[in-house]
């Protein structure tokens, strides 16, 4: 019987040349902790075979403050143990303005840039992604924005968030650096990315896809409706074979596109941090990984 390729191997990062590792990890609740325990909750990553951390200016944001309070407390576990920092691959994301929406504005942007690297205490990031898109921004002033933060040493590489395929396609087109990086919503329970053609454009260009909310905003893990309680069904068969949890088969469902898809994991508890590594322990076969997906489209395939 021959099984889908879900491997440990590091991979890049599309066409950046930065190596990540093939699961991520995210901070959205990271601003609630204390400096101590997320250092903790880092390490624990690190631990876990993590290289590729996710953040945004955004993180920390409750609606009234708390605006880039998930980056200064990762700054500050840089200041108390700067070694981290050499190891990762950090990303993090501008563009949500409370209260106007979005604003992908040069002058915004570049601003936007400089205060996150104040706050993360770092003179560059690996990876700058656009974390919404600007209906208002013209795309050949996106470009020439992230092409400017790239020449200026201040990024390694760029990509977008939440983007339609048609912005993709536009903003690459008036890029002279490659979109590293999309980072779509994508779990067992929203599949849109597979539907709308993300994917494929993805596999096609090398652009890598990093998945936000793998696990459905938490419905996986308490399943309330119908549809829910299907694809946590069909998670559990193989998860139960391999000896996992669903959460774990969850991350491996996704990892088992051949778009190569890198899920961010968004727990903040150790434990289950420990537990990314478990997702390498299921073999996926064509079976399997499809029965996931009837389940979740709720009718068979054509």
């Amino acid at each position: 019987m021959s099984y889908l390729t879900v491997t440990r191997d590091s991979r890049p990062l599309g066409k950046s040349g930065l190596i990540v590792s093939p699961i991520a990890w995210g901070m959205w609740r990271f601003g609630n902790a204390t400096a101590t325990e997320a250092q903790a909750l880092v390490e624990a990553a690190f631990d876990a075979g993590v290289t590729l951390f996710d953040t945004a200016d955004i993180y920390g944001f409750d609606g009234q403050g708390g605006f880039g309070d998930a980056e200064s407390l990762l700054g500050q576990v840089f200041a108390a143990a700067p070694a981290l920092r050499d190891r990762m691959v950090l990303a993090t994301k501008g563009g949500i303005t409370p209260p106007v929406p979005y604003n992908s504005s040069r002058a915004y942007l570049m601003e936007a840039l400089d205060a996150s690297l104040r706050r993360l205490r770092t003179d560059h990031v690996e990876l700058y992604q656009i974390h919404r898109p600007d209906i208002l921004a013209h795309p050949q002033e996106v470009a020439r924005t992230l092409e400017d933060m790239v020449t200026s040493g201040k990024v390694r590489a760029v990509g977008v968030s939440n983007y339609t395929l048609a912005q993709h396609q536009a903003l690459a087109a008036l890029l002279t650096v490659p979109l590293a990086s999309t980072q779509p919503e994508f779990s067992p329970l929203h599949l849109e990315p597979i539907e709308n053609g993300l994917l494929d454009h993805a596999m096609a260009q090398d652009i890598a896809v990093l998945a936000w909310s793998p696990l459905g905003g938490g419905r996986l893990g308490d399943p309330q409706d119908e549809r829910s309680r299907r694809v946590a069904d069909a998670l559990d068969a193989v998860a139960a074979e391999a000896g996992v949890s669903r959460t774990a088969a969850a991350y491996g469902w996704i990892m088992a596109h051949p778009a190569r898809v890198i899920p961010i994991v968004g727990t903040q508890n150790r434990a289950r941090i420990a537990e990314i590594a478990d997702a390498f322990a299921i073999r996926w076969t064509r079976q399997s990984w499809y029965d996931v997906l009837v389940a979740a489209r709720g009718e068979r395939l054509p």
